[in-house]
C-alpha cells in the first residue's frame, strides 16, 4: 500500500496571527519613535539570551525598546505585560548588544511602547521612557 503524500508544514493560525500583529506593532512603534527624532539602529536583535524588539539612539542614549501590541484591552493594557523581571532582562540584553556591537553610549535606557490596534478604530501608541 502506498504512503500518503506528505503535507506541507502549516503554522498554528493563532501563533501566526500573533506574529503578524507583533510585526505590525513594531513597525508602528519604530515609525512613532523615529518621527520623534530617535534613530533606529536594530530591530528584532536575537542572541541566546533573548530578543530585543527595537534598539534606538536618542541623542547620546542607547534605547532598548520592548513593544507590546494588542487589538483590545480585554486582557489588560499592552504595557502591563512588562514587569520588573522583564525590564531587568531587557537591560541585560542591552548590555549584550553593546558588547557585540562595540558601542559605548553615554547612557542606556529601557523604554516600552504599547500599541493598541482595535479593529475599525484608530491605532493608539503609548511610549513610556525609562522603565523599571
Amino acid at each position: 500500500m502506498a504512503r500518503p503524500a506528505a503535507t506541507p508544514f502549516t503554522r498554528d493560525p493563532l501563533a501566526e496571527h500573533n506574529r503578524l500583529l507583533g510585526e505590525r506593532g513594531e513597525t508602528i512603534a519604530a515609525r512613532h519613535l523615529t518621527q520623534r527624532g530617535m534613530v533606529l539602529l536594530d530591530r528584532n536583535w536575537r542572541c541566546d539570551a533573548g530578543e530585543i524588539d527595537l534598539v534606538l539612539r536618542d541623542g547620546h542614549v542607547l534605547v532598548i525598546c520592548e513593544v507590546k501590541t494588542r487589538t483590545s484591552t480585554d486582557y489588560g493594557d499592552p504595557l502591563e505585560a512588562v514587569d520588573r523581571r522583564k525590564a531587568d532582562r531587557l537591560r541585560r540584553l542591552g548590555a549584550r548588544w553593546l558588547r557585540v556591537h562595540d558601542c559605548h553610549p553615554d547612557d542606556i535606557r529601557v523604554d516600552l511602547v504599547g500599541v493598541l490596534t482595535p479593529p475599525g478604530r484608530p491605532v493608539e501608541v503609548e511610549h513610556v521612557e525609562g522603565v523599571g
